[in-house]
Protein backbone atom coordinates (compact mmCIF):
# COMPACT_ATOMS: atom_id res chain seq x y z
CA UNK A 1 0.00 0.00 0.00
CA UNK A 2 1.59 3.12 -1.26
CA UNK A 3 0.42 6.55 0.68
CA UNK A 4 1.23 10.11 -0.45
CA UNK A 5 3.37 12.32 2.20
CA UNK A 6 0.47 14.74 2.80
CA UNK A 7 -1.64 12.72 3.27
CA UNK A 8 -0.11 10.34 6.01
CA UNK A 9 1.10 13.66 7.58
CA UNK A 10 -2.79 15.04 8.13
CA UNK A 11 -3.88 11.28 8.91
CA UNK A 12 -1.47 10.97 11.74
CA UNK A 13 -1.68 14.52 12.61
CA UNK A 14 -5.24 14.04 13.32
CA UNK A 15 -4.35 11.09 15.12
CA UNK A 16 -2.18 13.19 17.68
CA UNK A 17 -5.26 15.81 17.73
CA UNK A 18 -7.72 13.17 18.78
CA UNK A 19 -6.01 12.16 21.62
CA UNK A 20 -5.26 15.62 22.96
CA UNK A 21 -2.36 16.70 22.03
CA UNK A 22 -1.91 20.87 21.24
CA UNK A 23 -1.62 21.74 17.35
CA UNK A 24 1.91 22.16 17.72
CA UNK A 25 2.95 19.18 19.16
CA UNK A 26 0.67 16.95 16.93
CA UNK A 27 2.19 18.53 14.09
CA UNK A 28 5.69 18.28 15.81
CA UNK A 29 5.37 14.45 16.48
CA UNK A 30 3.90 14.22 13.27
CA UNK A 31 6.78 15.00 11.32
CA UNK A 32 8.95 12.84 13.24
CA UNK A 33 6.99 9.80 12.35
CA UNK A 34 6.63 10.73 8.75
CA UNK A 35 10.33 11.83 8.56
CA UNK A 36 10.95 8.25 9.78
CA UNK A 37 9.16 6.31 7.34
CA UNK A 38 10.34 9.12 4.39
CA UNK A 39 13.80 7.90 5.59
CA UNK A 40 13.04 4.05 4.91
CA UNK A 41 12.93 3.51 8.78
CA UNK A 42 9.55 2.13 8.68
CA UNK A 43 9.71 0.59 12.18
CA UNK A 44 10.12 3.78 13.73
CA UNK A 45 7.50 5.72 11.40
CA UNK A 46 3.97 5.47 11.62
CA UNK A 47 3.78 1.72 12.63
CA UNK A 48 4.44 2.97 16.22
CA UNK A 49 1.53 5.54 16.22
CA UNK A 50 -0.97 3.02 17.79
CA UNK A 51 1.31 1.97 20.61
CA UNK A 52 1.68 5.94 21.56
CA UNK A 53 -2.57 5.38 21.74
CA UNK A 54 -2.20 2.63 23.78
CA UNK A 55 0.69 4.28 26.08
CA UNK A 56 -2.07 7.47 26.59
CA UNK A 57 -5.25 4.95 27.26
CA UNK A 58 -3.45 3.07 30.18
CA UNK A 59 -2.01 7.15 31.69
CA UNK A 60 1.47 6.62 30.60
CA UNK A 61 1.65 9.37 28.18
CA UNK A 62 1.05 13.01 28.65
CA UNK A 63 -0.80 14.20 25.68
CA UNK A 64 -0.52 18.00 26.74
CA UNK A 65 2.91 17.89 28.51
CA UNK A 66 4.74 21.43 29.93
CA UNK A 67 8.53 19.97 29.60
CA UNK A 68 10.67 22.23 31.77
CA UNK A 69 14.64 22.75 32.98
CA UNK A 70 15.01 21.34 35.95
CA UNK A 71 19.02 21.81 36.56
CA UNK A 72 21.35 24.24 34.54
CA UNK A 73 24.87 25.72 33.54
CA UNK A 74 25.47 27.72 30.92
CA UNK A 75 26.91 24.90 28.79
CA UNK A 76 24.56 21.83 29.82
CA UNK A 77 20.93 20.94 31.28
CA UNK A 78 18.25 18.93 32.52
CA UNK A 79 14.76 18.72 31.27
CA UNK A 80 11.99 17.22 32.62
CA UNK A 81 9.69 15.95 30.06
CA UNK A 82 6.80 15.56 32.20
CA UNK A 83 5.71 12.59 30.76
CA UNK A 84 5.31 13.68 27.24
CA UNK A 85 5.67 12.38 23.72
CA UNK A 86 9.64 11.71 23.51
CA UNK A 87 8.92 13.13 19.73
CA UNK A 88 8.03 16.21 21.42
CA UNK A 89 10.22 16.49 24.61
CA UNK A 90 13.20 15.74 22.71
CA UNK A 91 13.25 18.67 20.00
CA UNK A 92 12.53 21.11 23.48
CA UNK A 93 15.43 19.49 24.34
CA UNK A 94 17.70 19.91 21.34
CA UNK A 95 17.12 23.71 20.54
CA UNK A 96 18.58 24.31 24.02
CA UNK A 97 21.17 22.68 23.05
CA UNK A 98 21.63 24.34 19.92
CA UNK A 99 21.10 28.14 21.81
CA UNK A 100 23.99 27.32 24.21
CA UNK A 101 26.06 25.78 21.38
CA UNK A 102 25.36 29.50 19.57
CA UNK A 103 26.54 30.95 22.80
CA UNK A 104 29.25 29.12 24.30
CA UNK A 105 30.29 26.46 21.49
CA UNK A 106 28.43 23.58 22.52
CA UNK A 107 25.47 22.26 24.69
CA UNK A 108 24.37 18.94 26.14
CA UNK A 109 20.84 18.24 27.37
CA UNK A 110 20.08 14.76 29.50
CA UNK A 111 15.95 14.24 29.37
CA UNK A 112 14.42 12.03 32.14
CA UNK A 113 10.58 11.92 32.82
CA UNK A 114 9.94 10.99 28.81
CA UNK A 115 8.92 8.51 26.29
CA UNK A 116 9.99 6.81 23.34
CA UNK A 117 11.53 9.44 21.05
CA UNK A 118 11.20 8.17 17.74
CA UNK A 119 14.73 7.85 15.29
CA UNK A 120 17.38 9.60 16.83
CA UNK A 121 18.66 11.19 13.55
CA UNK A 122 15.55 13.48 13.48
CA UNK A 123 16.82 15.18 16.71
CA UNK A 124 20.70 15.21 15.64
CA UNK A 125 19.88 16.68 11.94
CA UNK A 126 18.14 19.73 13.65
CA UNK A 127 21.74 20.49 14.65
CA UNK A 128 23.08 19.65 11.59
CA UNK A 129 20.72 22.71 10.09
CA UNK A 130 22.19 25.29 12.06
CA UNK A 131 25.71 24.38 10.91
CA UNK A 132 26.25 22.03 13.38
CA UNK A 133 27.36 18.68 14.77
CA UNK A 134 24.52 16.66 16.26
CA UNK A 135 24.25 14.00 18.68
CA UNK A 136 21.54 11.97 20.02
CA UNK A 137 20.82 9.16 22.20
CA UNK A 138 17.88 7.17 24.20
CA UNK A 139 17.83 4.30 26.12
CA UNK A 140 15.06 1.83 26.13
CA UNK A 141 12.92 -0.36 27.60
CA UNK A 142 14.79 -3.87 28.16
CA UNK A 143 15.06 -6.04 25.36
CA UNK A 144 18.77 -6.60 24.98
CA UNK A 145 20.70 -9.04 26.89
CA UNK A 146 24.48 -8.23 27.74
CA UNK A 147 26.94 -10.48 26.73
CA UNK A 148 27.55 -14.04 28.64
CA UNK A 149 23.89 -13.40 29.29
CA UNK A 150 20.22 -14.21 29.14
CA UNK A 151 18.54 -11.82 30.89
CA UNK A 152 17.01 -8.73 28.82
CA UNK A 153 18.62 -6.05 30.82
CA UNK A 154 19.45 -3.54 28.19
CA UNK A 155 17.07 -1.90 25.45
CA UNK A 156 18.38 -0.92 21.80
CA UNK A 157 19.51 1.89 22.95
CA UNK A 158 20.21 3.93 19.95
CA UNK A 159 23.42 6.75 19.37
CA UNK A 160 23.40 8.96 16.28
CA UNK A 161 25.89 11.30 15.31
CA UNK A 162 25.03 13.85 12.73
CA UNK A 163 27.82 16.17 10.31
CA UNK A 164 26.97 18.77 7.83
CA UNK A 165 28.95 18.49 4.69
CA UNK A 166 29.13 20.99 1.96
CA UNK A 167 27.34 19.29 -1.75
CA UNK A 168 27.54 16.26 -0.59
CA UNK A 169 23.87 15.00 2.30
CA UNK A 170 25.02 15.00 5.86
CA UNK A 171 26.15 12.35 7.43
CA UNK A 172 24.28 10.36 9.76
CA UNK A 173 25.49 7.95 11.60
CA UNK A 174 22.35 6.14 13.57
CA UNK A 175 22.13 3.11 14.32
CA UNK A 176 20.92 0.56 17.62
CA UNK A 177 23.59 -0.83 19.62
CA UNK A 178 21.95 -3.78 19.49
CA UNK A 179 22.53 -5.91 16.46
CA UNK A 180 19.32 -5.17 15.17
CA UNK A 181 16.35 -3.07 16.32
CA UNK A 182 13.61 -4.61 17.49
CA UNK A 183 11.17 -2.87 15.39
CA UNK A 184 13.02 -4.76 12.98
CA UNK A 185 12.06 -8.15 14.42
CA UNK A 186 7.96 -6.06 14.26
CA UNK A 187 8.23 -5.76 10.60
CA UNK A 188 9.81 -9.08 9.81
CA UNK A 189 6.89 -10.90 12.41
CA UNK A 190 4.29 -9.05 10.35
CA UNK A 191 5.41 -9.93 7.15
CA UNK A 192 5.69 -13.74 8.25
CA UNK A 193 9.46 -13.77 7.39
CA UNK A 194 12.26 -15.05 9.81
CA UNK A 195 15.19 -12.81 11.03
CA UNK A 196 18.85 -13.86 10.41
CA UNK A 197 20.54 -15.76 13.16
CA UNK A 198 22.27 -13.18 15.44
CA UNK A 199 19.88 -11.07 16.59
CA UNK A 200 18.28 -12.94 18.76
CA UNK A 201 18.32 -15.52 21.75
CA UNK A 202 15.44 -17.79 22.85
CA UNK A 203 14.56 -17.83 26.32
CA UNK A 204 16.60 -20.67 27.43
CA UNK A 205 19.88 -18.44 25.64
CA UNK A 206 20.17 -20.17 22.19
CA UNK A 207 20.36 -18.62 18.89
CA UNK A 208 16.73 -18.27 16.71
CA UNK A 209 15.62 -17.02 13.55
CA UNK A 210 12.41 -16.77 14.65
CA UNK A 211 10.73 -13.25 14.64
CA UNK A 212 8.77 -13.48 17.38
CA UNK A 213 11.50 -14.72 19.57
CA UNK A 214 11.61 -11.55 21.81
CA UNK A 215 8.09 -10.67 22.26
CA UNK A 216 7.84 -14.33 23.22
CA UNK A 217 10.22 -13.97 26.38
CA UNK A 218 13.45 -14.01 24.66
CA UNK A 219 16.61 -11.52 24.23
CA UNK A 220 18.06 -9.49 21.81
CA UNK A 221 21.97 -9.40 21.05
CA UNK A 222 23.95 -6.95 21.77
CA UNK A 223 25.99 -5.62 18.44
CA UNK A 224 28.27 -8.14 17.41
CA UNK A 225 26.27 -10.68 18.44
CA UNK A 226 28.41 -12.93 20.44
CA UNK A 227 32.05 -12.54 22.10
CA UNK A 228 33.80 -14.02 19.12
CA UNK A 229 32.41 -11.30 17.06
CA UNK A 230 32.26 -8.05 19.08
CA UNK A 231 29.12 -8.20 21.51
CA UNK A 232 31.29 -7.08 24.41
CA UNK A 233 31.83 -3.74 22.19
CA UNK A 234 28.04 -3.47 21.41
CA UNK A 235 27.14 -3.86 25.28
CA UNK A 236 30.03 -1.33 25.71
CA UNK A 237 28.22 1.16 23.49
CA UNK A 238 24.66 0.08 24.54
CA UNK A 239 26.22 0.69 28.68
CA UNK A 240 26.87 4.29 27.42
CA UNK A 241 23.71 5.13 25.93
CA UNK A 242 22.11 3.64 29.32
CA UNK A 243 24.28 5.89 31.74
CA UNK A 244 24.27 9.03 29.74
CA UNK A 245 20.11 8.82 29.24
CA UNK A 246 19.35 7.18 32.39
CA UNK A 247 21.70 7.60 35.28
CA UNK A 248 22.98 11.51 34.41
CA UNK A 249 19.25 12.76 34.03
CA UNK A 250 17.36 10.86 36.35
CA UNK A 251 15.39 8.82 34.22
CA UNK A 252 15.40 5.17 34.55
CA UNK A 253 17.88 2.81 33.66
CA UNK A 254 18.66 -0.72 33.15
CA UNK A 255 15.63 -3.23 33.70
CA UNK A 256 13.75 -0.39 34.82
CA UNK A 257 12.94 1.45 31.87
CA UNK A 258 9.48 1.24 31.11
CA UNK A 259 8.33 -1.04 28.04
CA UNK A 260 6.92 0.62 25.13
CA UNK A 261 3.93 -2.16 24.90
CA UNK A 262 1.30 -0.90 26.82
CA UNK A 263 -0.01 -4.46 28.09
CA UNK A 264 3.55 -4.58 30.39
CA UNK A 265 3.95 -2.16 33.22
CA UNK A 266 6.74 -0.54 34.66
CA UNK A 267 8.79 -2.03 37.65
CA UNK A 268 7.50 -1.38 40.83
CA UNK A 269 10.54 0.01 42.16
CA UNK A 270 12.02 2.17 39.80
CA UNK A 271 14.78 4.41 40.60
CA UNK A 272 13.69 7.20 38.22
CA UNK A 273 11.62 9.36 36.19
CA UNK A 274 10.06 7.87 32.47
CA UNK A 275 12.69 7.14 29.59
CA UNK A 276 15.86 9.64 29.54
CA UNK A 277 17.63 10.49 26.05
CA UNK A 278 21.00 12.54 25.73
CA UNK A 279 21.16 15.43 23.30
CA UNK A 280 24.17 17.33 22.31
CA UNK A 281 25.07 20.40 19.41
CA UNK A 282 28.49 21.40 18.52
CA UNK A 283 29.14 24.77 16.83
CA UNK A 284 31.74 23.45 13.76
CA UNK A 285 33.22 27.05 13.77
CA UNK A 286 33.88 26.48 16.95
CA UNK A 287 37.20 24.82 15.44
CA UNK A 288 37.46 26.08 12.12
CA UNK A 289 35.50 27.43 9.50
CA UNK A 290 32.51 26.12 8.90
CA UNK A 291 33.68 26.27 4.61
CA UNK A 292 36.93 24.81 5.34
CA UNK A 293 35.07 22.01 7.39
CA UNK A 294 32.61 21.11 4.49
CA UNK A 295 35.20 21.33 1.85
CA UNK A 296 37.24 18.25 4.05
CA UNK A 297 33.83 16.61 4.58
CA UNK A 298 33.01 16.73 0.63
CA UNK A 299 36.76 15.40 0.16
CA UNK A 300 36.16 12.77 2.59
CA UNK A 301 32.66 11.81 1.25
CA UNK A 302 34.39 11.15 -2.13
CA UNK A 303 37.13 9.47 -1.36
CA UNK A 304 35.12 6.74 0.58
CA UNK A 305 32.20 6.24 -2.01
CA UNK A 306 35.68 5.78 -4.89
CA UNK A 307 36.99 3.21 -2.59
CA UNK A 308 38.06 0.12 -4.07
CA UNK A 309 34.95 -2.41 -4.48
CA UNK A 310 34.98 -6.07 -3.44
CA UNK A 311 31.83 -5.98 -6.09
CA UNK A 312 31.76 -3.54 -8.38
CA UNK A 313 27.63 -3.77 -8.29
CA UNK A 314 28.34 -2.50 -4.77
CA UNK A 315 29.73 0.79 -3.81
CA UNK A 316 30.96 1.60 -0.72
CA UNK A 317 27.79 3.60 1.02
CA UNK A 318 27.79 6.92 3.00
CA UNK A 319 26.07 6.66 6.64
CA UNK A 320 22.99 8.62 5.89
CA UNK A 321 22.95 7.57 2.50
CA UNK A 322 20.57 5.40 1.94
CA UNK A 323 17.86 7.35 4.44
CA UNK A 324 18.52 10.21 2.08
CA UNK A 325 17.87 8.87 -1.47
CA UNK A 326 14.71 6.95 0.05
CA UNK A 327 13.76 10.46 1.14
CA UNK A 328 13.71 11.62 -2.51
CA UNK A 329 12.09 8.38 -3.91
CA UNK A 330 9.05 8.65 -1.13
CA UNK A 331 8.38 11.58 -1.28
CA UNK A 332 7.89 11.36 -5.23
CA UNK A 333 6.21 8.49 -5.42
CA UNK A 334 4.42 7.88 -2.19
CA UNK A 335 5.18 6.31 1.34
CA UNK A 336 4.81 1.97 1.47
CA UNK A 337 2.96 0.97 4.17
CA UNK A 338 3.21 -3.05 4.64
CA UNK A 339 -0.67 -4.36 5.07
CA UNK A 340 -0.27 -5.00 9.22
CA UNK A 341 0.92 -1.52 9.47
CA UNK A 342 -2.23 -0.55 7.12
CA UNK A 343 -4.66 -2.68 9.25
CA UNK A 344 -3.57 -1.18 12.24
CA UNK A 345 -3.83 2.07 11.24
CA UNK A 346 -7.37 1.57 10.07
CA UNK A 347 -8.62 0.18 12.82
CA UNK A 348 -6.81 3.33 14.90
CA UNK A 349 -9.23 5.65 12.85
CA UNK A 350 -11.99 3.61 13.90
CA UNK A 351 -11.67 3.22 17.46
CA UNK A 352 -10.60 7.59 18.11
CA UNK A 353 -13.61 8.62 15.14
CA UNK A 354 -11.17 9.69 12.56
CA UNK A 355 -11.38 9.86 8.72
CA UNK A 356 -10.10 6.44 7.78
CA UNK A 357 -6.67 6.62 5.83
CA UNK A 358 -6.79 6.31 1.85
CA UNK A 359 -3.47 4.97 -0.08
CA UNK A 360 -2.94 6.77 -3.32
CA UNK A 361 -5.74 6.55 -6.48
CA UNK A 362 -8.38 5.99 -3.42
CA UNK A 363 -10.61 9.02 -3.29
CA UNK A 364 -10.45 10.61 -0.01
CA UNK A 365 -13.70 10.84 1.61
CA UNK A 366 -14.79 14.31 2.96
Amino acid sequence: MTIPEQRLRAFTHSIFKSIGCPDADAALATDVLVTADLRGVDSHGVARLSGYVRLWETGRLNAAPQPRVVHETPTTATVDGDGGLGLVVAPYAMDIAIEKAKQYGSGWVAIRHSNHFGIAGYHALKAVAQDMIGYALTNASPLVAPTFSAERLLGTNPICYAFPAGKYPPVVVDMATSAAANGKLEVAARAGKTIPEGWALTTHGHPTTDAAAVKNGGALLPLGSDRSHGSHKGFGLSATVDILSGVLSGANYGPWVPPFVAYLQPLADQPGEGIGHFVGAMRVDGFRPVADFKANMDQWIARFKDAKRVDERQPVIIPGEPEYEATHVYREKGIPLVEAVWDDLQQLAAKLGVAPLMAEGMAQNR
